[in-house]
């Protein structure tokens, strides 16, 4: 059974700084691609930022560039999303996606059919 396990979310103030962590189990880590999305209710899906198997692949939302690093750790099978710089414009559920197509431009519409597996997501808030 495929584990998606997203952590680090939280409330914190503009300009501050968090970290999530998504653990992936139950699939060939280094052979997937994953990324970042975020959803405020009553909003479509949205890209945050993706990682293709190189971890030099990556694509970011422009909201998010220069502010958030994605990186994977294909030993501990975990994803990661540095976040700095926070505003309240970045508030949302954060969800954690695999997909073994690694279609960068298909994975970047945040469509829930363009990945083949997502976490139950870890929810941040930045109060301003």
């Amino acid at each position: 059974e495929v584990q998606v396990v997203e952590s680090g979310g939280g409330l914190v103030q503009a300009g501050g700084t968090l970290n999530l962590s998504c653990v992936v189990s139950g699939l060939p880590f280094a052979d997937y691609c994953f990324g970042w999305f975020r959803q405020v209710p009553g909003m479509e899906r949205e890209l945050g930022a993706i990682a293709g198997m190189d971890s030099d692949s990556t694509t970011y939302a422009d909201s998010v560039k220069g502010r958030f690093t994605i990186s994977k750790d294909d030993l501990r099978n975990t994803l990661f999303l540095e976040m700095n710089d926070l505003t309240p414009a970045d508030s949302a559920m954060w969800y954690c996606a695999a997909d073994r197509r690694c279609s960068m431009p298909h994975m970047a519409s945040g469509d829930y059919y363009a990945m083949d597996y997502w976490g139950q997501g870890t929810l941040v808030i930045i109060s301003s």
